[in-house]
């Protein structure tokens, strides 16, 4: 009977550490929408009244235009302030997108009463910051930089700084586990670093794409706003099919006519900025001025080229009398590519963040914008784009300029790069060039 005794004992306390277990950790369904605020159905006051006779339907319509203009021209305000404008624009947005998904984790997962851990999530958003656009420092301003003392060491052992800092976090946090917020505490652990591999790293890859050149900025970003513009559109007047159940709204015409839309706006716009240098030359730092420049000699991605059709539609084109050649600037072929991704794949980074909201029952991850939602409702698929971009520039058009490679070989000792000095005159007397 002891026996028996002992061993309902130990099952009570199971049952017991189970059910502590249970309350501490289970998750139920518990809507968010009261706790994470909501912008889609967001106005101004003023505008609230002055459209409280229109239809729900109309005046979220009229809401979300005007917000639109109003972010159009604040995005062109920025272009025209110029890079750096873009730059600190990028960050704030990143700050701000790390911001509503870790406020969602944290609505979750209910935890409140942990000390640090807040703290922690802000932490590792400024060591990855520090990582990530350290490298572009290294990699764009370095030469300045080296010569400045007190930031010599910081460039020579920035990943090694970058690696100690990362290392105190990881150490932090094991310090600030407790127990029976185990799950909740590695959770939101992972949670963070997902929140910084969606925000952080796309945020350095649209920080790369302006220093190749300001087109490769404003093109893709024009044009995915130019799909989410027109498919609300045509979804909102000739919407009938539905296109996939995550989003209901979203309808095949929308899909459609926004789609084709995106591709003429993005041979019209890049077609209009090929002409002007201010756009298309790299961001470089100049040994000679002593300082950051944009101007340079198009290179030949932005000088017109003749390209010939099939040799299959000669016949056909010279029966109607039309030329089987034609003139263009290359980067506009290379635009197509990206306007075709904008418009079949970006949207799927909306549906994407479409199914993250749907997990968590929350309608916006914010309510910044009005008639719009959080910061990160706008930008889920500008994070894509910034990716395919930079993938696609590294892939088949980059290559390393000689202002680039300078660079590098400014960092050199001064017996290296006389020897590579050496090493380059013999070789262009090889093959006769001098």
């Amino acid at each position: 009977m002891s026996e028996i005794r002992r061993r309902q004992g130990e099952g009570d306390d199971k049952n017991l550490e189970s059910a502590e277990s249970d309350h501490v950790d289970s998750e139920d369904d518990k809507d968010l929408s009261a706790t994470i605020p909501t912008g889609t159905n967001k106005s101004l006051p003023v505008l609230g009244e002055l459209l409280q006779s229109l239809p729900e339907r109309w005046r979220n319509w009229v809401i979300r235009g005007i917000f639109t203009l109003v972010l159009l021209g604040m995005f062109t305000l920025i272009i025209y302030v110029g890079p750096l404008a873009l730059m600190i624009t990028t960050l704030v947005v990143q700050v701000k997108c790390f911001e509503e998904i870790i406020n969602i984790g944290y609505a979750v997962y209910r935890i409140h009463g942990l000390p640090w851990f807040r703290s922690l999530s802000w932490y590792f958003l400024l060591t990855s910051n520090y990582f990530f656009y350290g490298e572009s420092l290294v990699e764009y301003f370095g030469v300045v930089v080296n010569r400045i003392d007190c930031l010599r060491m910081l460039v020579t052992y920035h990943r090694f700084f970058s690696f100690c800092l990362y290392c105190g976090g990881f150490v932090w946090f094991v310090l600030s586990l407790v127990k029976k917020y185990y799950m909740k505490q590695f959770s939101l652990f992972a949670w963070t670093h997902v929140a910084l591999l969606i925000v952080v790293t796309q945020s350095y890859l649209i920080i790369k794409n302006i220093f190749e050149g300001l087109i490769w900025f404003i093109v893709p970003v024009s044009m995915i706003v130019c799909n989410d513009v027109m498919a609300y559109i045509f979804g909102f007047f000739f919407g009938k099919t539905p296109l996939i159940k995550l989003s209901p709204k979203k309808t095949w015409e929308g899909f459609i006519g926004g789609g084709i839309s995106t591709v003429f706006f993005g041979i019209l716009l890049s077609y209009v900025m090929c002409q002007y240098p201010y756009f298309v030359c790299p961001i470089e730092y100049s040994e000679t001025m002593g300082k950051m420049t944009m101007e340079c000699e198009p290179s030949v991605l932005f000088r017109p080229d003749t390209y010939q059709l099939p040799e299959c539609l000669h016949s056909i084109l010279q029966f109607f009398g039309l030329p089987y050649t034609f003139s263009c600037y290359p980067f506009i072929l290379h635009s197509l590519s990206m306007s075709v991704f904008s418009s079949v794949i970006g949207p799927f980074g909306g549906f994407f963040a479409s199914g993250f909201k749907r997990a968590f029952k929350i309608k916006d991850f914010g309510d910044v914008i009005p008639g719009h939602g959080g910061i990160m409702d706008r930008f889920d698929c500008q994070f894509l784009m910034a990716t395919f971009v930079n993938v696609y520039i590294t892939s088949f058009i980059q290559s390393d300029s000689p202002q680039k490679l300078l660079s590098q070989v400014l960092y050199l000792k001064p017996e290296q790069q006389l020897q590579l000095f050496h090493m380059l005159k013999e070789h262009l007397e090889n093959i006769n060039i001098l």
